[in-house]
């Protein structure tokens, strides 16, 4: 499919310049682009005319979980005795 040569009219090979490039870790180190994330570029698009409402934090909230074992689901049993294993 893409590995054979083309030829043009004449006879002769056609250059492509894809066939000199090598993709080794100096090219990769020496590459300075760097694309952000489709989820960053949504939002700075989304938020270039209008900044988002400030959100509280997390600690503003209830607990999401509660904070233990509901009441009367203690666990029963002999404390004293240590559980082999």
């Amino acid at each position: 499919m893409g590995t054979e040569p083309v030829r043009q009219g004449d006879g002769e090979e056609a250059r492509d310049p894809w066939d000199e490039l090598v993709l080794d870790e100096e090219f990769i180190r020496d590459a300075r682009v760097n694309e952000p994330a489709a989820r960053t570029r949504m939002l700075r698009a989304r938020w270039q005319g209008e900044p988002p409402e400030p959100q509280p934090w997390r600690a503003d909230g209830p607990p999401a979980g509660g904070l233990g074992p509901e009441p009367g689901r203690r666990r029963r049993g002999r404390w004293w005795r240590r559980r082999k294993g």
